[in-house]
């Protein structure tokens, strides 16, 4: 059974249209899982049981190639597997699900787990979180001077689940560890008191899983003039490849698409931010068609993704993916390496291979899809790119730089570290040419210093 979704002129049914979704709860549901052996889908219910899982029937039913499963990108995309977990956690949750614990048992076992996966990765709730009138705003994040990022608390789904996702705790029914705003009347007072900023990025979860409403009562209120300094708006979102019948069926995504054209006429830059993993996820005619929906409303689609083993570890994808996408008229943006949290063991690669991976799929393809930025680390300290490897004194050394940074005065300058072909993140990084520190370290600290003081 070959997901139809490989032909981009395949045809949908009205009942195709209609979203249903799959939990561990209703993983058995899933007919094309009946392939695998029971073995498998019970190790896939262990780990469902710690990390979130959810998907669509679109996704099941257009985007994965059934035959070519497990290694199909799409179903590692979005289901889970047992070496997501490390081995004695497995084993644990894996006890307590064939002795069919109660669900009491199995959640706190899930909870003991999830605080040794680096919850919040990069400082997000000490770092991140504004103030106004000495008081934190939750739901929202401002990391770098000219960008705030805002959580609705209607946008904190997804239509499916990415198994590499490192807002994973926003998923795990635990309300502490979420970033959500109720409404949005402190985002736009913090923005009145906030001239510097220029770009508002919407995000989640995916903000396109909310009703055109709600979306509604945070965007219009930014055209009026006294938010003139907001010049790009900016929407994350992956339903474009997992749900594009959001932007193409029935009134609300009518409403939808008119509200992002009175963006664009009041003079806003609209940018959809658009998670695309794998070329595969482009080729369905509804996401096409999507595409080129979004676009004729006057928005600009920009693509990322991080690099990920099991999915697009290869420059023949990349190459291929950002090719796809400049055909559709979309951006390539950034190449990101995955975050430090979750099931990142799964999916981690050395920076090193992140590096030959992004320049042998940049030496692949035209100017035109030269624009992805990468291999990008998004941590603490800010958003730092590898940008080569280089001899210097006779030691070899990456040379890393940043392109945003909790101090604007550390963007774009470069820096060194000593070459590791282990190295998959900053912490694992020394510095080079006999260097004790990286130059941004001791700020860096006094930082952390004083917000855990506040």
């Amino acid at each position: 059974m070959k997901g139809k979704s490989l032909n981009p002129q395949s045809i949908h049914s009205p009942r195709e249209k209609e979203f249903r979704v799959y939990s561990a709860a209703t993983m058995d549901l899933i007919e094309p899982l009946k392939r695998l052996s029971t073995a498998d889908r019970f190790a896939m219910k262990v780990v469902a049981a710690v990390l979130p899982f959810r998907v669509n029937r679109f996704v099941v039913d257009e985007l994965i190639d059934w035959p070519k499963v497990p290694e199909d990108p799409i179903f590692q995309l979005t289901f889970p597997q047992k070496e997501m977990l490390e081995p004695e956690d497995f084993e644990t949750m894996a006890s307590l699900l064939k002795n069919q614990a109660d669900d009491k048992t199995i959640k706190a076992a899930a909870t003991r787990i999830h605080e040794r996966l680096n919850l919040h990765p990069a400082d997000q709730t000490t770092l991140n979180v504004p103030m106004l009138d000495g008081l934190p705003l939750p739901g929202m994040q401002h990391k770098y001077d000219q960008t705030v990022l805002f959580f609705p608390s209607q946008g904190q789904t997804c239509h499916s689940f990415c198994t590499y996702c490192f807002r994973w705790p926003q998923f795990v029914g635990n309300a502490t560890l979420k970033f959500a705003a109720q409404e949005a009347d402190h985002l736009l007072n913090y923005l009145r008191h906030n001239p510097q900023v220029t770009d508002l990025l919407v995000t989640g979860g995916d903000p396109m899983v909310m009703k055109t409403a709600n979306l509604t009562r945070i965007l219009e209120p930014l055209m009026a003039p006294e938010f003139a300094h907001i010049e790009n708006i900016r929407i994350g979102t992956k339903a474009l490849s997992f749900w594009p019948w959001r932007f193409l069926n029935g009134a609300d995504a009518d409403d939808l698409l008119r509200l992002l054209e009175r963006l664009v006429r009041s003079g806003k830059h609209l940018a959809i931010m658009a998670h695309f993993s794998h070329g595969q996820e482009l080729l369905p005619g509804p996401v096409q068609k999507a595409i080129k929906r979004l676009q004729d409303a006057g928005a600009l689609i920009r693509s990322q993704a991080p690099i990920l083993r099991h999915i697009n570890d290869s420059p023949e994808v990349w190459a291929e993916m950002w090719q796809r996408q400049v055909r559709l008229g979309i951006i390539p943006y950034y190449m990101f390496i995955a975050r430090d949290t979750g099931s990142r063991r799964y999916f981690e690669i050395p920076l090193v291979k992140a590096l030959d991976i992004y320049q042998g799929a940049y030496k692949k393809v035209s100017g035109l899809a030269r624009k992805a930025r990468g291999p990008s680390m998004s941590c603490g300290p800010g958003k730092i790119e590898i940008q080569g490897v280089m001899d210097i004194h006779r030691e070899k050394v990456l040379l890393l730089r940043f392109l945003q940074a909790r101090n604007a005065a550390w963007t774009d300058r470069p820096f060194f570290a000593r070459y590791d072909t282990e190295a998959s993140w900053l912490d694992d990084l020394r510095p080079a040419l006999g260097e004790q520190r990286f130059f941004f370290e001791e700020e860096y600290e006094a930082m952390r210093i004083q917000a855990e003081a506040v």
